[in-house]
């Protein structure tokens, strides 16, 4: 009886001394923490994008091929963007005084992130039904369907136009006031927003917040300050009376 060959496994090792190209490393950890304590708007955008962004980058894209997120979503670019963006927005919620590595950190962050948004979208997929086959319809959304094909009251179809008249007069004034090229490409972006809204199929505040980022093609850091000087001028126009869009 011939003897069973012997399976030989090579097992490759790393030169003494030869370093890993890790994307997420010591130096993205003190860039973060660096990020914290800059009060420099110019300084903390320049560590984000050259020091920060390539590793969360790459983060958000291994945890969604490795965990296979990308098969939940439409959009591989979009999924990835918007994770990106939240973890920008989590920044300052990183505590590096208890002793916790800022990889770690960011990577339970992004994953239980991305495992929100797949339960989201398979929530909403077992949600579609089509209108041709009326038995796979509920009756509350059928009711909603129903109530959906009514069209409102004049008098409430008069209201929404002086509100939407009121509400674009609003951000044309706040557009005379500002200065700066991005508080203006941020209220260009607002105005295009309400213009397309009916076109629009999700509305939620990070929703929202990606549309503005694409319309105006200003990163996160640069539009959070835009918006907050547009914020401004919303506040003192809202309380007089020719601006009231509220009913």
């Amino acid at each position: 009886m011939e003897k069973a060959k012997k399976k030989i496994v090579k097992i490759r090792r790393r030169k003494k001394g030869a370093k890993r190209n890790l994307y997420f490393h010591s130096g993205t950890h003190d860039a973060i923490v660096k990020f914290q304590q800059e009060e420099l708007n110019s300084e903390k955008e320049k560590l984000y994008v050259t020091d920060i962004l390539p590793a969360f980058d790459k983060l958000v894209e291994n945890l969604i091929f490795i965990h296979g997120f990308k098969s939940s979503h439409s959009s591989y670019e979009d999924l990835k963007s918007d994770c990106v963006t939240f973890l920008y927005e989590t920044l300052h919620k990183f505590d590096h005084s208890r002793g916790t590595k800022a990889f770690s950190y960011f990577n339970v962050v992004a994953k239980n992130w991305l495992i929100i948004k797949s339960k989201q979208r398979a929530k909403q997929n077992r949600r579609q039904v089509s209108i041709d086959d009326p038995f796979s319809i509920s009756k509350r959304d059928m009711r909603a369907i129903e109530t959906y094909k009514i069209a409102p009251e004049q008098d409430e179809r008069i209201l929404k136009r002086e509100s939407i008249e009121n509400m674009f007069s609003l951000m044309k004034e706040i557009k005379g006031k500002l200065s700066s090229e991005n508080e203006i490409a941020c209220i260009n972006a607002i105005i295009c927003l309400f213009e397309k809204i009916d076109d629009l199929d999700l509305l939620n505040k990070r929703a929202i917040f990606v549309y503005l980022r694409d319309i105006s093609n200003l990163n996160p850091k640069q539009l959070s300050i835009a918006m907050s000087s547009i914020r401004k001028h919303y506040k003192s126009l809202v309380k007089l009376e020719e601006f009231d869009i509220f009913f």
